[in-house]
């Protein structure tokens, strides 16, 4: 087994290099500050200029490539920017978008985790102050689905074109996501209990639970797999007796979303619906800028998970050093907390030697400890820097400022 994590920087496109440069330089500080036993290399795919000079998205042997690390932090993919060079490279989204599927399915990463909390600094779109209670967890099935390719079209590119977009879902899958909803959604109550912060929800039996689960599908329209989604998560809620339940449609989710944020906790949603309800969410809770992600594999902690910003290339904004890397910096945050967790399988327990002293025993700082500290160390400062109000800048100066609040220097 390792004696330290290795760790993947795929910067990909757009402003992508521009805000991988701040979480390369932030992460070197937290290396350095908490002794992190972490090593990472800078890939220069999945991208539009590898495709430029090689024909492909990224190599043909990528995902066994990929697969020797433990974890990946991309930082976005699509049209490389900017908008006003006509002559830039640039691909259709199907080819410079192919390679999240590529990876959320070839690494098996079938569940998305999208936190979205509205933290004080941001922008509040909504009037009612209660939205500034918004704390929810939004989490998407990533391996089948409306998502899932199978489909084709016949005579195209002609006026008797016809296409057909199949959707999968499976009981297996369906049954492994909910479950993981409800765990997330235990762990979560226990968090806000532990940090003195309980919330309640009503139960189906009149009583106050705290925590839940808010099943989202389109049940009236789509029958067939909405009635498996119902099913499945019916026999899933009776294990967690503890965990109140609510079911929403995603037309009247999106609306509830922008009524009463406040009111959901745990969210649990197909492909196509978690995709659009959670870039919603990101919003609500003070925009794209702020908003990370998480593609995991919860059952096989084994598999690389990846971890990005939900904001896209911005085109518009590429090469104009205004990006702000903070949702960056925030999934980096998602990361190191799950580097921590996974200690038991990849790690053993040998002294390890720190770059600023001698070996310490693992009894006395074991790799989780020291994970989740230079976690909620990043996750802390991001969150004061928000609240401190800063007047807008550049990449750059926001990093500078993140690394000097953390104890570095660009």
């Amino acid at each position: 087994m390792a004696t330290s994590a290795r760790v993947a920087l795929l910067p990909g496109d757009g402003i992508g290099p521009e805000v991988m440069a701040v979480a390369e330089a932030v992460l070197k500080t937290l290396i350095h500050g908490h002794d992190l036993p972490l090593a990472y290399d800078v890939l220069p795919w999945p991208a539009t200029d590898w495709h430029r000079r090689h024909g492909a998205m990224m190599p043909e042997d990528a995902l066994p490539r990929l697969r020797e690390y433990q974890a990946l932090l991309l930082g976005a993919l699509g049209d490389p920017g900017p908008l006003s060079d006509p002559q830039r490279y640039c691909l259709p989204d199907g080819v410079s978008l192919a390679p999240l599927l590529t990876l959320r399915k070839g690494l098996d990463l079938w569940a998305c985790e999208r936190p979205a909390r509205f933290y004080p600094g941001t922008v509040q779109y909504l009037a009612d102050d209660r939205a500034r209670d918004l704390d929810m967890l939004v989490i998407r099935e990533n391996s089948e689905g409306e998502y899932v390719g199978q489909g084709g079209r016949l005579r195209a590119d002609t006026r008797e074109e016809i296409a057909t977009q199949l959707e999968v879902f499976t009981y297996t899958a369906t049954e492994r996501l909910i479950r993981h909803a409800f765990e997330r959604a235990r762990q979560r109550a226990a968090e806000r209990a532990d940090s003195n912060s309980p919330r309640r929800f009503d139960g189906a039996d009149g009583e106050p639970r705290e925590s839940q689960v808010c099943l989202i599908t389109k049940r009236n329209a789509q029958a067939f797999w909405g009635t498996l989604y119902d099913r499945v998560f019916e026999e899933v809620a009776a294990d967690y007796p503890d965990v109140a339940t609510h079911h929403e449609l995603v037309d009247a989710a999106a609306m509830k979303f922008v009524q009463a944020p406040w009111r959901f906790d745990v969210v649990v949603a197909s492909n196509l619906h978690g995709d659009i309800l959670t870039d919603l969410a990101a919003v609500l809770a003070g925009g794209l800028g702020v908003a990370p992600s998480a593609n995991l594999n919860p059952a096989d902690p084994s598999q690389p998970a990846l971890f990005e910003p939900t904001h896209g290339s911005a085109p518009d904004i590429a090469g104009q050093g205004i990006a702000d890397p903070r949702a960056t910096l925030f999934s980096l945050a998602l990361m190191l907390d799950w580097l921590g967790e996974k200690e038991p399988i990849f790690y053993d327990h040998r002294p390890w030697q720190s770059p600023s002293g001698p070996s310490l025993p693992r009894r006395e700082k074991s790799f989780r400890t020291i994970f989740s500290s230079a976690a909620r160390h990043l996750h802390e400062t991001l969150v004061s820097d928000l609240a401190a109000g800063h007047p807008a800048c550049g990449t750059d100066q926001i990093g500078a400022r993140i690394q000097g609040a953390l104890g570095g220097g660009r």
